[in-house]
């Protein structure tokens, strides 16, 4: 069990429900939270003293290991910058009522040519993140998941002076070069900028020749800083974009523990086989598909080799894509199916103290109603006390 975090409120409740969702098997129960910790789980009984949550289901708190949706709350529209502060609380209230008691908050550091650093408002959020905590007012419990952009000149350095002022606990390995990855097709790379810049294909094939060649110059030496930088600091680390299973053996040798959102069915199967556990991202399973047109999420569920889900833009999503997959058969029911938002992504990044409900473990839990086959959150708990 981890130690508690300093500004949580730790509450007492007792609930009733007759559809606890476990890690391996739903039963009906009481489920008893003293001082913000699962202390008793009463299978096939009802207490007298326990909040009856009638046909509602009872599921452990969501954990989130990558979402951006920090950034259109401080940043709306083009050229708006919000109060960091207002941002952070705004951001926060959603993140929670989306039945998300643990939060990852993915923060950007290095540039491409046409989005700096500077421009993403990184520190400024930072410094908000942790006045709101200070606070006590936040109701999700927040950490960092520092994006690590590595054809970038002075990343090290910058990671270096981020992990000397803030607490950093997934660091992933981002590149966007044209021709690998993400877009190894470089024509979805192309229509992105058209769309986005206007440039003209002249301006987009210089644009294009010099981020691979600052690649080829220090893609390497960056990367091996980074990795040096986060087991130093005894922080998980994630790949990003796997293609090939040139990549994924990369990741092996780098003791990557995730793999976020291969682009291939060949790139997701070496990884689950290595262990590294595969993050799709939820918009992918509730949309049906991917929105840049690699993998699908729920082929990867049927292959039996999908481990995480994460909301990346959507919060909501991240519910919803775990609900979604409970009829593939190799998820193992929603039992399964809900481990992909729960205890496999605490696992996967040391939070040995949440992801399920049992004893000993926080009392983080989200009551669900269905509406249909749509989950819809009616209450979360974050260590017994009431936060949505």
């Amino acid at each position: 069990m981890t130690a508690r975090p300093e500004h949580a409120d730790f509450g007492s409740v007792r609930f009733f429900s007759r559809r606890v969702i476990l890690a391996d098997r739903e039963v009906a129960a009481t489920v008893v939270v003293e001082d913000g910790f699962i202390t008793a789980i009463d299978e096939g009984t009802q207490r007298a003293d326990a909040l009856d949550l009638g046909d509602d289901l009872l599921i452990p708190g969501l954990v989130e290991l990558h979402t951006d949706h920090l950034e259109p709350h401080y940043q709306p529209r083009p050229k708006v910058h919000w109060d960091p502060l207002s941002a952070v609380f705004a951001y926060d209230a959603q993140i929670a009522s989306s039945g998300i008691t643990t939060v990852f908050d993915s923060l950007r550091i290095g540039s491409d040519d046409d989005r700096p650093t500077t421009a993403d408002g990184l520190l400024d959020l930072s410094d908000a993140i942790e006045k709101a905590k200070e606070t006590g007012l936040l109701r999700s419990d927040h950490h960092t998941h520092l994006r690590c952009e590595i054809p970038s000149r002075g990343v090290v350095e910058e990671a270096q002076d981020y992990l000397a002022r803030f607490d950093v606990r997934l660091m992933s390995l981002m590149d966007h070069t044209p021709g690998q990855r993400q877009f190894r097709d470089e024509e979805k790379l192309r229509t992105y900028y058209r769309g986005k810049t206007g440039l003209s294909e002249g301006d987009l094939d210089q644009l294009f020749a010099n981020r691979r060649a600052r690649a080829d110059e220090i893609g390497e030496p960056n990367k091996r800083g980074l990795v040096a930088l986060a087991h130093k600091s005894g922080i998980a680390l994630a790949s990003h974009d796997d293609t090939l299973e040139d990549h994924v053996a990369e990741s092996v040798a780098d003791r990557v523990s995730i793999a976020e959102f291969p682009t291939t069915v060949e790139a997701a199967r070496a990884s689950h086989a290595a262990g590294i556990s595969v993050l799709m991202g939820a918009p992918n399973v509730v949309r049906g598909g991917s929105h840049s047109g690699n993998v699908s999420a729920v082929e990867l569920a049927e292959a039996g080799v999908l481990d995480i889900l994460s909301s990346d833009y959507v919060p909501i999503s991240l519910i919803q894509g775990a609900f979604g997959l409970r009829d593939v058969p190799a998820m193992g029911g929603l039992p399964g199916a809900l481990r992909t938002v729960t205890l496999t992504p605490a696992i996967a990044t040391g939070m040995t103290d949440r992801g399920e409900i049992a004893v000993g473990k926080r009392g983080d839990l989200v009551r669900v109603a269905m509406v249909g086959s749509q989950p819809v959150v009616r209450q979360v708990w974050r260590t017994g006390t009431r936060i949505a």
